[in-house]
């Protein structure tokens, strides 16, 4: 019933190039389900079992996603990926999409457990609702004026992705080395041998 905590997730460009995009949180991953992405391919979310699905490759025992789940989750994506882009910029977040991610930050979430047991207290699996609110909470953490400068655009002068650096040194320039930051490398190779 616990978040994975794996992220990223293949995208594909308007020109068919497929590559891995890994935003470095769970809740950053949810806002690139189409609240963020350049491409209108990357829209994910049209039924609740597409969210469904979505959850079920990050939290380990959810339930069956409903149509209400689904339009919360539109609204908290929606509410992330504004600020995600605005924290980019070095901006505070918008006083709207701060109460939305609070609302959800306040309900309960995922529980830790211990695998092992043979009780279970509370419910043997998680709502879509309480994995909702496990990516609020992480969105609070990545939001907070002390984490904020960790969310950045890609170094790229042709990309818009947004990512949280999550390296120890605190330096990652690029939304991927495969697509960007191998682009770069090229560039860079050419302009040295002329």
């Amino acid at each position: 019933m616990q978040s994975t905590k794996t992220t990223g997730q293949w995208f594909r460009s308007g020109d068919g190039h497929q590559w891995w995009f890994d935003s470095g949180a769970v809740s950053l991953d949810f806002a690139y389900s189409g609240a963020m992405g350049e491409n209108p391919e990357w829209e994910t979310l049209h039924t609740a079992d597409d969210l469904a699905a979505w959850l079920d490759g990050r939290f380990t025992g959810v339930t069956p996603a409903t149509e209400r789940d689904l339009k919360d989750a539109l609204a908290l994506r929606t509410a992330i990926a504004h600020s995600a882009m605005a924290a980019s910029r070095d901006e505070p977040p918008a006083p709207g999409d701060v109460d939305i991610i609070n609302l959800f930050a306040a309900t309960p979430d995922i529980p830790p457990a211990l695998d092992g047991g043979s009780r279970q207290a509370g419910r043997s699996n998680a709502r879509a609702g309480q994995a909702l609110s496990a990516m609020a909470r992480e969105a609070v953490e990545l939001f907070a004026p002390q984490q904020r400068e960790r969310i950045r655009p890609c170094a790229a002068d042709d990309c818009g992705l947004v990512f949280y650096d999550e390296s120890r040194s605190n330096n990652r320039r690029w939304c991927s080395m495969k697509r960007c930051g191998n682009r770069a490398k090229v560039r860079t190779h050419r302009a040295n041998n002329r």
